[in-house]
């Protein structure tokens, strides 16, 4: 296979690089530092900062798929924000791409994100160390009051909203997390966010058109403990899913579970199955308290579906009374409308993501007395 030609770094006098450390970059999602280049795969991940000066360039590393190509062309897509403004959209389709975030005659101050809008499941990026002028300042932007965790499916990935064509299937070039109903509930509630989410994902099977056939391969409590399920490979080929996080370095005070959606193309309406993702998502809830010790747990489920909201509701009961833990709270959310409308393979359109958040925040915030 042939390897993939690297960008030539970006030619500019005097000027200096500095690493996405913690002293100078905020750090959002779970990640891992390999040298000088900060790796992440989740969706949501990336960097902020706040930059001084006249010229920002982050370099972007792509992993195995980016350098050596992808057929489907499932390659990260990236985007690029000043002052909350997204200035670049970029796929990482090369083993690397210099992004320039901010060029300009005049020096100022901006706020700066970066955040990957594809999930993990094809891809990875790492940001490199940034090059800017000599005498401009990069420092990281300030945490926000509080930080909430999403656990989910497609759904929290933003699988699809970017194409409102529902016979379309997966692409990472039309997913955008930010676009999700996660992302606009985090916006509602002023609150920094990370996610642990994969398309196809579920407690006891991942989605099967099938169900006499259960997808064991796709199930989120095998792989939260890690960076996350990923088909990629970081340098001298490292495996996220692999890769165990560290819980103790970003503990959420709220953690928002949506996760049955897939199990229930599994499931369909057998008791013994339902029964089975009751017993097993009591026992996930069990995984994440013992994760996140002093975080509230919010249940949701229903945008695409409800079938299985009574079994989650169930769940969430056996677990508060079998642990006497009550800070668990179930929520079943707006259900999208097909007469509407859907995205790519019957995925919600943003309205309907929207029309969540509206729902969870204002749950959350009642909840948490924020």
């Amino acid at each position: 296979m042939q390897r993939r030609q690297y960008l030539p770094a970006y030619g500019k006098e005097h000027m200096k690089y500095i690493k996405a450390d913690r002293e100078h970059v905020k750090r959002m999602g779970r990640h891992c530092q390999i040298g000088d280049t900060l790796w992440m795969a989740m969706s949501g991940s990336g960097i902020g900062l706040r930059f001084t000066g006249r010229h920002l360039e982050i370099p972007v590393r792509g992993g195995y798929v980016a350098e050596y190509g992808e057929p489907d062309g499932n390659y990260a897509r990236v985007a690029v924000y000043v002052d909350g403004i997204r200035v670049l959209d970029e796929m990482i389709d090369t083993a690397g791409k210099r992004l320039v975030a901010v060029d300009r005659e005049t020096p100022g101050t901006v706020e700066v994100q970066l955040v990957k809008l594809s999930e993990s499941a094809m891809s990875v990026i790492g940001i490199e160390p940034m090059a800017v002028g000599d005498g401009d300042r990069v420092a990281p932007l300030p945490p926000k009051a509080h930080l909430v965790e999403f656990i989910g499916d497609s759904i929290t990935c933003g699988y699809g909203v970017d194409d409102e064509d529902y016979t379309h299937g997966f692409s990472t070039a039309t997913e955008d997390v930010t676009r999700a109903y996660a992302c606009h509930t985090a916006r509602l509630l002023d609150v920094d966010y990370t996610l642990f989410s994969a398309s196809g994902f579920g407690i006891i099977s991942g989605y099967t058109d099938n169900p006499d056939k259960r997808l064991a391969e796709q199930l989120i409590p095998d792989y939260y403990h890690g960076l996350g399920f990923c088909r990629d490979r970081l340098p001298e080929g490292l495996n996220p899913t692999e890769m165990e996080w560290d819980f103790a370095g970003l503990q959420p005070e709220a953690v928002v579970i949506n996760l049955g959606t897939n199990d229930d193309s599994f499931c369909q309406d057998t008791l013994e199955k339902q029964r089975e993702y009751m017993e097993s998502y009591e026992r996930f809830l069990m995984d994440v308290r013992q994760c996140n010790p002093q975080a509230e747990l919010f249940c949701v489920l229903g945008i695409m579906g409800q079938r299985l909201c009574p079994w989650m509701e169930r769940a969430c009961e056996n677990y508060r009374q079998h642990t006497g833990d009550l800070r668990v709270h179930t929520l079943r959310l707006p259900e999208q409308d097909g007469n509407i409308g859907y995205v790519a393979n019957y995925h919600p359109l943003e309205r309907f993501h929207l029309a969540a958040a509206e729902a969870l925040a204002p749950f959350i915030k009642k909840t948490m007395n924020w």
